[in-house]
């Protein structure tokens, strides 16, 4: 007999302000203790150090987050010239100085260079693995590592603050992959200086962004009367560009027992005109989501099925 999991059968998310110096495995934790959910994963993480939307899935939201790892991102930051470090952000030892100031203009000239595809080697300081161990462990322990450029894309790259002389504040649209860290120690070469990143927030995940976050404070004060359920954004919130399918009483059976169902040939023409190359639709029976599902050959071949009644 399989064992009962402990907790409550929570599902939705959680558009998590996280605060700084908290990391994003301890965040997923008092969230879903807040809660009381049997279960909880975050979609990317989020440094320590840096502040921000950190989306939190609980229960069956969690077998959406596949679908929100691939999302664009929004990121501020603050550069801080003159001082390179280990890590290229304020933690790290110290490893470089530089008397050499970039002026605003000389930033904002800069930028398009690192606009588009890119490549971009991760830091060292990083959770890229290497040789089955993470790459932040094996610097800390000193030692040395050749880690490969990879392809990443920056939508789009502004100053938006010039704070003095030794700062100066960016704003960068980005898709997977990509490091802020990383694009600072670039940038910084490619204006002959030294800097490193002093602060780092994150503004928006996919559909997550800062207006419809909430801080952990907030959400552990309500969880002290009772579940704030009404602050948990719905599980489909996760997959804004799947298509939907409204299904029958009898089709949303079908596919939460694991059954492929016969799509009309008016419902397939209007899904193929809204597909991506994955080819998921999103198959729903009144306010709920029934299931993922495949579409193949006129059919709908369920591969996650939700129980949120």
């Amino acid at each position: 007999m399989a064992r009962r999991r402990k907790g409550d059968a929570v599902s939705g998310w959680i558009c998590l302000d996280k605060p700084r110096d908290l990391g994003s495995t301890q965040a997923v934790g008092r969230v879903r203790r807040a809660f009381n959910a049997q279960k909880a994963g975050h979609a990317g993480t989020l440094d320590p150090l840096a502040t921000g939307i950190l989306p939190i899935a609980l229960g069956e939201a969690t077998k959406t987050v596949p679908f929100l790892m691939d999302a664009d991102k929004t990121y501020r930051f603050t550069i801080e010239w003159g001082v390179e470090t280990a890590s290229f952000d304020r933690e790290g030892a110290v490893t470089a100085t530089s008397a050499v100031r970039p002026t605003l203009e000389a930033v904002r000239a800069a930028l398009p260079s690192f606009i588009g595809q890119i490549e971009q080697v991760p830091p060292n300081y990083s959770a890229v693995k290497v040789a089955g161990e993470r790459a932040y462990d094996l610097a800390r322990d000193g030692v040395a590592m050749d880690l490969k450029a990879r392809t990443v894309t920056i939508h789009d790259a502004r100053c938006v603050a010039q704070v003095d002389a030794d700062h100066v504040t960016l704003e960068i649209d980005c898709g997977k992959g990509t490091y802020v860290r990383a694009l600072v120690r670039d940038l910084s070469v490619a204006l002959g200086a030294r800097a490193h990143v002093s602060d780092l927030r994150r503004l928006r995940v996919g559909g997550f962004c800062e207006a419809n976050a909430i801080t952990l404070e907030h959400v552990e004060s309500l969880c002290h009367t009772a579940p704030p359920l009404e602050v948990l954004l719905p599980v489909e919130t996760a997959l804004d560009d799947i298509p939907e399918l409204a299904v029958t009483d009898e089709d949303a059976f079908r596919l939460t027992q694991g059954r492929s169902i016969v799509l009309l040939p008016r419902q397939v023409e209007t899904l193929r005109a809204r597909l991506t190359a994955s080819r998921i639709v999103s198959a729903r029976h009144g306010a709920n989501i029934v299931a993922l599902c495949e579409m193949r050959a006129g059919r709908l071949n369920p591969t996650r099925v939700f129980h949120t009644n």
